[in-house]
């Protein structure tokens, strides 16, 4: 039995003394593996009287027990050891300045829509939102689509498996679900703009599966379509930062206005560039027109009582043509050379007063 307590203490001592997980593993095989030490004083019980191997064989289980708890133990300690000298090594002071290679910019979607809350909120517009996946109701019923209208069709939307009662939900195909919701939810007077993504099936230089919109909307008791021109002339205005700027609206159909109208702005295209202000062209900038009283009725509100406009565009759309991108795929390809050419200062938040680019 002395070897056996002699045993366990030189093992316990280099247990102990290991410096490292691979020489703490050295120590492991040389005691328990198919040669070690305990292992070989286990194959000799053979050769011993019964008594003799039942009390040897116990103390050797006893002292196998104790020496892969102590390896386990020293395993532990050693790897939060290492994980202490690894933290200590790449730990970052996070109240330094950064590097001027690693400077983050802000996306030109994000910076376009803080451009366009700050116009509107100058306007005394609120921001609201809604979900992504939305009901029939508040993306085709409640805006007076008609049943059989294209936008309905699988080409155009994307539309999730039916449910029980036969109703599909759908990646909502814009933001004017959004004013659904809103006036759904709470009564005139209203007054808000609804920047989010939206989802349709189509893909190419001007068109992507996903893109965001700002749909705009107020409804009370004496507004007209005076009111509607006076804030999007005032507001494309101020978007493109010129003090002068022609504008005409052409009469159009939208299911959820009438009248509807497109606005145009003035442009030149002369030698293939196109610049927005000052020309002889015309270029269409947005959609709106005065909400229809389906509309209302569908969301509870009395049409012989209240009336308001609505307006929507897509801020890739806008942000193209202010900052001149050529290609809306871009927005959305994750290249840091392109971010890093049209992107924002982060802490540089656009104003009306202030300036809304710097």
């Amino acid at each position: 039995m002395s070897n056996v307590e002699d045993l366990r203490a030189e093992l316990l001592a280099a247990v102990d003394g290991a410096a490292d997980r691979e020489a703490l593993e050295s120590v492991r095989v040389s005691a328990l593996g198919k040669k070690g030490r305990i292992t070989d004083m286990m194959k000799g019980l053979g050769k011993m009287s019964p008594d003799e191997r039942r009390e040897t064989g116990q103390a050797l289980n006893a002292l196998k027990d104790d020496v892969a708890a102590a390896i386990e133990t020293k395993r532990a300690a050693l790897e939060d050891a290492e994980l202490t000298v690894r933290l200590e090594r790449e730990r970052i002071d996070v109240s330094l300045p950064p590097r001027p290679e690693t400077t983050g910019t802000l996306h030109p979607i994000s910076q376009t829509i803080a451009e366009l809350t700050a116009i509107f909120g100058q306007m005394g517009f609120e921001v609201a939102e809604g979900p992504d996946i939305d009901d029939d109701f508040h993306n085709f019923t409640a805006l007076n689509f008609p049943p059989d209208h294209p936008a309905r069709q699988m080409h155009d939307t994307f539309f999730f498996p039916e449910r029980e009662d036969g109703d599909r939900l759908m990646l909502r195909t814009h933001t004017s679900t959004v004013q659904v919701h809103t006036m759904t939810s709470q009564k005139p007077p209203i007054r808000i703009i609804a920047p989010g993504r939206t989802y349709r099936c189509d893909y190419d230089m001007t068109h992507t599966p996903m893109f965001h919109q700002v749909e705009g909307l107020v409804i009370d008791k004496a507004t007209h379509m005076g009111h509607l021109k006076g804030c999007l002339i005032e507001f494309v205005k101020t978007y493109f930062e010129l003090d002068e700027l022609p504008t005409r609206f052409r009469p159009s159909f939208f299911p959820f206005t009438e009248p509807s109208a497109e606005m145009d702005i003035g442009c030149s295209r002369k030698g293939g560039e196109l610049r927005i202000g000052e020309g002889d062209d015309w270029l269409e900038i947005l959609g709106c027109g005065m909400v229809h009283p389906n509309v209302l009725k569908a969301c509870g509100i009395d049409p012989t009582e209240y009336q308001g406009f609505a307006f929507g565009m897509g801020i890739e759309r806008i942000a193209m043509l202010k900052y001149g991108i050529p290609d809306l795929r871009t927005f959305f390809e994750s290249d840091l050379r392109w971010l890093r050419h049209y992107g924002f200062a982060a802490l540089d938040v656009p104003s009306v007063t202030g300036g809304l680019t710097r």
